[in-house]
């Protein structure tokens, strides 16, 4: 099973983190119920957070992403394959064999 990791950084510390289960294309859904259950509010997702985590399978929110104001620096939401493949680069600097 996935997983969607959220954390909470102030002052480049976490302070507070959460996994919820989250399949591939559902992250807004497992986003909304990680902010619930660390009692925060449901920033807003843009185009810019779409083609980061579509990219690089992470994002981060600011405050300024958020309607109300908020007490940290740094909301992180990245994308935790368990599927049990290992991804292997096709980079031939990378083939060590």
């Amino acid at each position: 099973m996935s997983r969607l990791w959220v954390r909470v950084i102030r002052k480049h510390r976490t302070e507070k983190q959460i996994t919820v289960p989250c399949a591939w294309g559902e992250e807004r859904e497992a986003l909304r119920e990680a902010v619930k259950e660390l009692d925060l509010p449901v920033p807003l997702w843009l185009n810019k957070h779409e083609k980061e985590f579509a990219s690089f399978r992470r994002t981060a929110f600011l405050p300024d992403h958020f309607i109300e104001e908020v007490a940290f620096d740094k909301l992180e939401a990245e994308f935790l394959d368990d599927s049990g493949e290992g991804k292997t680069s096709r980079d031939p600097r990378n083939d060590f064999s």
